[in-house]
């Protein structure tokens, strides 16, 4: 069941407990200055003084230590173990943009479950700050001022179809499946203008591109895609 937990007009940073960057978290904040902490990722907020809006999650990896810190009134135990605590933190934020550091690197299956997230709350736009490169759920249309030799994954999580331009080797035409056809490793000529026919695949774009992408998941017609039924 959806609960909001948190709600703003202005985009929101979620920090989790996987491993993160030494300006992971401060670039979403510049981003996204509301910070709400999934788990074990108040331990990182709380040591770098960073307020936050809300705690949600299982609590089984936030210290009592951080825990005393954080107001009662903005602490939301959510101990359902169906879902992840990524999962959890994605329906209950509503926001324009969602801004997510501390959810790759570290264990596979932690970063593998966090990407499913993604498809799985298609009407979230969230932009996952993965290391060198951001990872997000192409919406229904994009154009982004990627450079000619950028290196743009197109990785689809299910069967789907896509057109492209500004790519060296364009969509048009071909079905991506997890078990077929991938998108990797493709290179922008230019700009790229990117439309996709449903939830299904997640776009790897370099980080220092993190603004623009921000930017155009802002825009009207880079609009989600609409919820998933419960």
């Amino acid at each position: 069941m959806k609960t909001t937990i948190v709600a703003s007009n202005s985009p929101i940073t979620v920090v989790g407990g996987g491993q993160v960057g030494p300006d992971d978290l401060n670039d979403a904040l510049q981003l996204a200055p509301m910070c709400v902490a999934v788990d074990g990722g108040a331990n990182l907020a709380v040591a770098q003084g960073v307020e936050v809006a809300a705690l949600v999650g299982d609590f089984d990896s936030v210290t009592s230590e951080t825990l005393s810190r954080i107001p009662s009134a903005r602490q939301f135990k959510l101990a359902e173990q169906e879902t992840t605590d990524f999962d959890k933190a994605l329906r209950s934020v509503a926001a324009p943009l969602i801004v997510a550091v501390g959810f790759s690197g570290g264990r596979v299956d932690h970063q593998l479950a966090a990407l499913s997230s993604l498809a799985r709350h298609p009407h979230q736009r969230c932009l996952l700050i993965a290391g060198t490169q951001l990872i997000f759920l192409a919406p229904p249309n994009l154009t982004l001022p990627t450079r000619a030799g950028d290196i743009v994954s197109v990785y689809p999580l299910a069967a789907v179809r896509g057109q492209s331009r500004g790519l060296e080797w364009p969509l048009d035409g071909l079905e991506l499946s997890p078990l077929g056809r991938l998108g990797t490793s493709n290179r922008a000529t230019g700009a790229l203008t990117l439309s996709m026919d449903r939830p299904a695949a997640l776009l790897m774009v370099p980080r220092d591109l993190m603004q623009q992408v921000a930017q155009a998941l802002l825009q009207p017609d880079a609009a989600g895609w609409p919820a998933l039924a419960e």
